[in-house]
């Protein structure tokens, strides 16, 4: 399955199949965290998410299809990863992680943590939590609103300077006198003003983002 992959790092697929990542969040970006994470040999994923497919996913979330609809996302994306690796170990997660129930994550043992979750005060503690705990982990800020893909980037988010999640989260890491790096997935890309309450997507923008979550975590085992 991965022979291609070994021919570009060679032994070092062993390291990236020996790692666990949590995904919160399996939505427009972390759906296709998932998805790149199990095609590039990671082989135990731990998948948190509380909501079923619904029809307003269709346009962006990778397991949204009529074949899945009203399926919780992380049984669908379970059948999808078995399908693709079916070494691949899957602990599910089925619930909406706020303040008060977000230490039950820091209960598993995890190498990696991507946080493609939309709560906001969540989004702090996962910060705060994976620096106390000294868990490795990547944040993504808003996808929204955005159509031009190549103005996201990882960098740390003391970097940041459009996103207003990022803004929200820079005071609180400010505020709390965090040490440490806090890296992102981040765009620099304007917010499209259009006048409506629901934040518009595209397909492309949170692929991408989710993607460039994967590539950090997967460099980051290569070094």
């Amino acid at each position: 399955m991965l022979d291609r992959l070994e021919l570009l790092i060679g032994d070092n697929i062993i390291n990236i199949q020996n790692k666990t990542v949590l995904i919160i969040g399996v939505g427009g970006v972390g759906g296709y965290a998932v998805e790149t994470l199990v095609r590039s040999g990671i082989e135990h994923l731990i998948l948190v998410d509380n909501d079923k497919v619904e029809i307003s996913n269709f346009n962006r979330q990778l397991i949204a299809s009529n074949a899945t609809i009203n399926q919780y996302k992380v049984d669908a994306f379970e059948k999808r990863i078995q399908d693709i690796n079916p070494k691949c170990k899957i602990t599910k997660i089925k619930e909406f992680i706020t303040t008060n129930n977000v230490y039950l994550l820091f209960d598993y043992k995890i190498d990696y943590l991507i946080d493609a979750c939309d709560t906001i005060t969540t989004k702090e503690h996962i910060i705060e939590l994976c620096l106390k705990h000294n868990i490795k982990f990547i944040s993504c800020m808003g996808t929204g609103n955005k159509l031009d893909p190549t103005q996201l980037k990882i960098m740390d988010l003391r970097d940041t300077k459009v996103d207003p999640i990022a803004k929200k989260l820079r005071k609180y890491v400010k505020d709390k006198q965090l040490v440490g790096s806090i890296p992102v997935v981040c765009s620099s890309e304007d917010k499209k003003q259009n006048g409506v309450t629901t934040i518009p997507s595209n397909a492309f923008v949170p692929a991408i983002a989710g993607i460039l979550c994967t590539s950090y975590v997967i460099n980051d085992i290569l070094k």
